[in-house]
C-alpha cells in the first residue's frame, strides 16, 4: 500500500520535511516513489512554509494512497480534501 508520509531533512533544531509517496513497509527516511513537496515549520514567512505539487498530491489521494496522521493534519491545514482516519 502507498502512504503519503513526511520525511525529515534539515539540520539539528531546524527540521524541514518532505512529503513523499512511499511504500508503507519502507523506513521513514528510506526510498520514495515520488517527492511531492516540502514543509518547513520554522520559516517565519507563512507563505514560504510549504510548497506542494497540488495535482500530484490529489492524484495520489485519488488512487488510494493513505496519508500518515501527521501528513493528514498538514494536508487538511493546507486545504486538501482528505478522508478521515482508517
Amino acid at each position: 500500500m502507498v502512504r503519503l508520509r513526511l520525511k525529515r531533512t534539515g539540520r539539528r533544531h531546524r527540521p524541514t520535511y518532505r512529503l513523499a509517496a512511499v511504500d508503507n513497509r519502507s523506513p521513514r527516511d528510506g526510498t520514495v516513489i515520488e517527492e511531492l513537496g516540502f514543509y518547513e515549520p520554522a520559516n517565519r514567512n507563512p507563505e514560504m512554509r510549504s510548497n506542494l505539487k497540488r495535482e500530484r498530491v490529489e492524484y495520489w489521494l485519488k488512487v488510494g494512497a493513505q496519508p500518515s496522521d501527521t501528513a493528514r493534519d498538514l494536508l487538511k491545514r493546507l486545504g486538501y480534501q482528505v478522508s478521515g482516519r482508517k
